[in-house]
C-alpha cells in the first residue's frame, strides 16, 4: 500500500464531491433528527439535497436520549416513519413507542446517505447568502476546526434553491438572517421568539406545524421551529422532530417543481 495514493483518493473523491455540491436543490444545516429524516426523503424524490453539519457526530440529541438513558420514545405517527425508514420499536402502552437511540441515529444516517443525500460533517456556517428579494440563496461555510480555533480565515459559498435551518434550539441560521440581514420572520412579531419550558404534548403537536418557510428561501424544522415561534421544548420525544423533517421535504419538493 502507498501512503501518496492513500491520500490522492481521499482528497480527490471528496474534492469532487464539494465541487459538485456548491450548487444544489436544499441545503441542510444540522444533522439532527429532523434534518436527517428531511435529506432522506428529499434525496429519495431526486432533489439534490446536501446536510453540513458542525460536529464530527452525526445524529443530533438522538445518541444520549433521555439523561443518557440511550432510548427515545415516539407516539404512533413518528413510529410511521421509523418503520419506514427502518427502525425497530416496541410499544410500552398505546401511542408510546421506544426506539434504540444508537439503532434511529445510525439508521437515520445510514438511510439519508443511501438515498442520495450528501453528508458534510465538521463544517460550519459562518453566514447566510441573501440576493435579489432579500431572499435566501446559499451558505457561507467553514470548517469547524476554523471557528473552534478563531482563525482569520475567510470562508467559503455554495449556492441553494433553499435552506433548511435544522439546528435544533439554537437556531442558527435564524438568527443569522435577523441579526445580520435584519431580516423579519414570518412569526407573530418578526423575530426569533425563543423556546418556552418543557411541555411535551404541546411541543409534538407545534413542531410539525412551524415547520414552514420562514423567510424567503428559509424553512426551518425540528425544535428550532418552537424555538423561532416561541413554543415549549419537548425532552427526549422525538416523533414531532421525524414529522417536521418529513413535512419540510415534503414543501421544498413542492416548492421546487413549480
Amino acid at each position: 500500500m502507498d501512503e501518496v495514493t492513500i491520500s490522492r483518493a481521499i482528497v480527490e473523491t471528496y474534492t469532487r464531491e464539494l465541487l459538485d455540491y456548491l450548487e444544489m436543490d436544499v441545503a441542510i444545516v444540522g444533522a439532527g433528527p429532523s434534518g436527517l429524516t428531511a435529506a432522506h426523503y428529499l434525496a429519495k424524490a431526486d432533489v439534490k439535497v446536501a446536510v453540513f453539519e458542525r460536529k464530527l457526530s452525526i445524529g443530533g440529541g438522538i445518541w444520549g436520549g433521555g439523561m443518557m438513558f440511550n432510548k427515545v420514545v415516539v407516539q404512533d405517527e413518528g413510529k410511521k416513519i421509523l418503520d419506514d425508514i427502518g427502525v425497530r420499536t416496541v410499544q410500552y402502552e398505546p401511542d408510546y413507542h421506544v426506539a434504540d437511540a444508537v439503532e434511529m441515529a445510525s439508521t437515520l444516517c445510514c438511510q439519508a446517505v443511501k438515498a442520495g443525500a450528501k453528508i458534510f460533517n465538521l463544517v460550519s456556517v459562518e453566514d447566510v447568502v441573501i440576493r435579489e428579494n432579500n431572499r435566501v440563496s446559499g451558505l457561507v461555510l467553514n470548517w469547524s476546526a476554523v471557528e473552534m480555533a478563531r482563525l482569520h480565515i475567510d470562508p467559503l459559498a455554495v449556492r441553494s434553491k433553499y435552506v433548511v435551518d435544522a439546528t435544533g434550539h439554537a437556531c442558527e441560521v435564524c438568527h443569522l438572517v435577523v441579526n445580520k440581514a435584519c431580516g423579519k420572520l414570518r412569526t407573530a412579531d418578526g423575530t426569533i421568539m425563543g423556546e418556552r419550558s418543557m411541555w411535551a404534548e404541546v411541543a409534538e403537536r407545534t413542531i410539525p406545524e412551524h415547520s414552514v418557510e420562514v423567510y424567503p428561501g428559509l424553512m426551518v424544522a425540528g425544535m428550532a421551529c418552537n424555538a423561532v415561534f416561541g413554543a415549549p421544548r419537548m425532552g427526549p420525544i422525538f416523533g414531532g422532530m421525524l414529522l417536521s423533517g418529513k413535512k419540510i421535504a415534503d414543501l421544498c419538493i413542492e416548492a421546487l417543481s413549480k
